[in-house]
This record gives C-alpha cells, structure tokens and sequence, in this order.
C-alpha cells in the first residue's frame, strides 16, 4: 500500500472525460456530474471533428487536446496536464461519457477513499450487450487465473489516488489502459474496492 499524506476529506478530486465525437454524449454527462467536491473537470477532445471541445468549454470544463487517438493516450494527456499543476489532485476520477456512466453516484465512488482507505475505487453495474459482457468476462477471468484477483467488472468509470497513478506507471494507448491499471494495482498491492452503482 502505498504511503499518503493528508487527510482523504481533505483531498483535491479532478475528473477527466476521454471525448471523441460525442458532443452529445458528453453535454448530456457533464450536466449530471455533481460538481460540488469537485476542483476540476477535464476533457480531452481525442482527435474530435465535431463541437465537442465546445461543448466542453460552455459547461466550464478544462479542455485539452491529444491528436493522437486511444483512450490511453487521452488519459496520459490528462495526467501529463496534472503534473504541471502547482498542487496535484488527490483523487482523479475518469468517466467515458459514451457509457451513460452514473456520475450522479460520484459520491458513492469517492466515500471510499475517507471510510476504507482506498487507492483504487471501481464501479461495477449492470452490462448491457451480450459480447461486451462475454469480451469483459474473458478478460477478468483471465486477470483471475494469472493475478489471483477477482473483478466482478471492467469499468471505464473509476477513481483513483493520484500517488497511485502516478506509481502504476501506465503505458498502453488504447483501452488496453484500463485493463493495464487494474493488473498493475493488483501486482503493487494496492488497496482497490468495487462501488455499486445503478
């Protein structure tokens, strides 16, 4: 586990919103995202062609650009951008607003960080789609046999300790990326809780 600093009611929350031609989608995500605990919300437009850095930017949004499209690549953007802030986040949350993810639940995500200390929150939910649930469930089984862990989702929508993200050290461009963080916090020890969401 790693070590931290502060207390967790006091940490910085940053969310960041991966966006590629989904100006809808993502106007429709950001009005229901509470934004009361919130310091910042991140877009990165990944290469759009439509108004979604405008949309973005209308709804008070920090809007970065990486031309070089893959959900990694767009993350890595988004953690580049925080390490040249003067004070780092304490907790960034990611969100795919192509999923119809429940930010309303963002409270639900977070609690975990104050009440069990933990440096890996995931959402688990309800599939839809019988191959994303077979392509998901190959995926964690096989986490499962190698890792020893067991996953009951592979959610997009998740939060961690920014310490964490910074020590998992991830590398893949693609949606590999989410795979990637849940193998690495599994190998590092990382305290990782899964968090219903409706």
């Amino acid at each position: 586990m790693l070590r931290h600093v502060g207390s967790p009611d006091s940490l910085l929350i940053d969310v960041v919103l991966v966006a590629h031609n989904c100006a809808s989608a993502l106007e429709s995500t950001l009005r229901r995202i509470p934004r009361r605990r919130l310091r910042s919300i991140v877009v990165v437009d990944n290469g759009s062609s439509d108004a979604t850095a405008q949309v973005a930017r209308d709804h008070g949004a920090v809007v970065l650009r990486e031309p070089k499209v893959g959900y990694g690549a767009a993350c890595k953007r988004a953690q580049r951008h925080f390490e040249t802030l003067p004070t780092h986040p304490g907790v960034v949350v990611f969100v795919d607003p192509t999923r119809n993810e429940n930010v309303a639940e963002l409270d639900s995500m977070l609690a975990p960080f104050t009440q069990e200390r933990a440096e890996l929150v995931l959402a688990t939910k309800p599939r839809h789609g019988k191959r994303a649930q077979l392509g998901d469930r190959a995926v964690l089984g096989l986490i499962g046999v190698i890792y020893g862990h067991n996953f009951a989702e592979l959610s997009a929508y998740r939060a961690i300790r920014y310490s964490a993200l910074v020590a998992l050290g991830l590398n893949a461009d693609d949606s590999d990326w989410n795979v990637e963080m849940m193998v690495k916090a599994v190998r590092l020890g990382l305290n990782i809780v899964e968090v219903r969401v409706e």
